[in-house]
């Protein structure tokens, strides 16, 4: 709870609750003994209202209950269980509000069947260790829930990223230079470029901020597009006088779910500022509207925004479900690390409903017949590969256009990226992406992970189906029990 007055408000509206119901006396009923109104009585049970002395006596002889047993903060057996909750960071942790959710509400579910559901909370606290899911990975599922509800567009930030273009003259493919002047000028930031690993720095911190001095340090390995990325952000911080906010890129820590949020929050204001929404919206459906496939086109288009797939891609998943009405679909980022075979999914998002390909952590093996992963193996010293597969996913039904862009990532020790959007293929897309009917586009079946893939003598198979198969014994057995009783009775 946020403090010991919540709690022990909330504490005092369980117990009058619980009192309430063993009376089998309703709102109107305990307000009918008291004189209390109903709506007063219902903030009392919420936890937003704590009575006086003399209103707590009149409770307590109503409900057949001692003064003293009303006040207290310990619970009885039966809520017991509560209470953990209610001293934990639970509801701090727990972005409620993001989802609409009221926390008195849940509260109120709580206290209905508070062992089932304490079970619950425990059963999913046992899965996150299980599945080495920590705090980090579960904030960072509830920011992509939180993008997949609003389909990844905030017309808010969209149109103060406008204004702010229109405002200051910005170019329709900014770079660093433009974007250090205004941090300089018109935010009184100092900024340098460093070696950061001669402190000791791990390469992979990209940038840090001192908000004590207003400077910021930027790894001096970085390219143009990181920079600018970079850059673009902290004016995002600013516009959007977003705070609390992390002061380092790439991630180190958080303290708070409202910092990470507002991260996403600048990040999603950078892209605004490097691919305008309009031009985009007006290159990409135009170029939908060609017979054939054309990875260079692709290519091309790309580099007419930015010289970073990563930007592009993303940025797509923000115009497609608003501008052209394309709202199913996912991203996905994969990488390579330099010598290994091991795949893994960096980033995700899913529009719609939960596509077809999703990320897991349990170490299981992705599918090598995707598009993206095969560019990631084929991938040669300084080349950028960019193709399209439609995937059929064998075990769902559902097909995809898949396109991907796969390069080395500049600013790691050889490790190579894919970026890849999935668009659903039903009614609605076809007529708006006409090569997704060109024969010149392989099909593929495909799977999501080896160990769950019903693909027979796949030539890339990683592991054996080995949960494929514990399903169909378990489906067998199931038929088994069913045809022993049917001929039994």
């Amino acid at each position: 709870m946020a403090n010991d007055s919540d709690f022990i408000k909330t504490v005092f509206g369980l117990k009058m609750k619980q009192f309430r119901q063993k009376k089998n006396f309703s709102l109107q009923d305990l307000a009918n003994a008291t004189g209390v109104s109903k709506s007063y009585l219902n903030e009392i049970e919420n936890g937003k209202k704590y009575p006086k002395h003399d209103k707590i006596a009149q409770l307590a002889e109503a409900l057949s209950c001692n003064y003293d047993d009303l006040v207290s903060t310990k619970l009885d057996k039966s809520l017991a269980p509560i209470t953990e909750i209610l001293q934990s960071d639970f509801f701090k942790e727990i972005p409620l509000d993001l989802f609409g959710i009221n926390k008195n509400n849940l509260i109120s579910i709580i206290s209905d069947a508070p062992k089932k559901v304490t079970a619950f909370i425990n059963t999913l606290i046992e899965i996150s260790k299980n599945y080495n899911l920590s705090k980090e990975r579960f904030y960072f599922a509830v920011i992509r829930s939180f993008q997949e509800l609003y389909d990844n567009y905030f017309p808010e930030i969209e149109e103060k990223a406008k204004q702010y273009i229109l405002e200051n003259n910005i170019s329709v493919k900014p770079n660093s230079a433009a974007f250090e002047v205004i941090l300089k000028e018109e935010f009184e930031y100092e900024i340098k470029s460093l070696d950061l690993e001669q402190y000791g720095a791990s390469g992979k911190l990209r940038s840090l901020y001192i908000p004590e001095k207003k400077l910021l340090l930027l790894n001096e390995l970085l390219d143009e597009d990181q920079k600018t990325f970079i850059l673009a952000k902290e004016i995002g911080f600013n516009i959007l006088n977003l705070n609390p906010r992390p002061n380092t890129y790439s991630w180190l820590d958080f303290t708070s779910f409202e910092e990470l949020l507002n991260n996403y929050y600048a990040s999603y204001f950078a892209g605004c500022l490097l691919i305008r929404k309009e031009i985009l919206a007006q290159e990409i459906s135009e170029f939908f509207q060609n017979a054939e496939w054309d990875p260079k086109l692709f290519e091309n288009l790309i580099e007419e925004f930015t010289n970073s797939p990563e930007t592009f891609y993303y940025r797509l998943t923000n115009i497609l479900p608003q501008e052209l009405g394309v709202k199913d679909l996912f991203y996905l980022c994969f990488t390579k690390k330099k010598n290994t075979d091991k795949i893994q999914i960096l980033k995700e998002l899913h529009l719609n409903q939960q596509q077809a390909p999703h990320a897991n952590a349990t170490n299981e093996h992705y599918c090598r017949r995707w598009v993206a992963v095969k560019n990631l193996s084929n991938l040669k010293e300084n080349e950028k590969l960019t193709d399209a597969q439609i995937s059929h996913y064998k075990d769902s039904g559902l097909t995809y256009l898949v396109i991907s862009t796969s390069q080395k990532n500049p600013f790691s020790d050889g490790t190579n990226r894919s970026y890849c959007i999935g668009i659903l293929l039903n009614s609605n897309s076809l007529k708006k992406i006409k090569f997704a009917k060109s024969d010149q586009i392989k099909t593929v079946n495909v799977g999501v992970t080896c160990e769950f893939c019903s693909i027979p003598d796949c030539e890339v198979r990683q592991a054996p189906p080995i949960r494929l198969e514990k399903e169909i014994f378990n489906e067998n057995m199931k038929k088994s029990i069913q045809k022993i009783r049917k001929e039994i009775l």
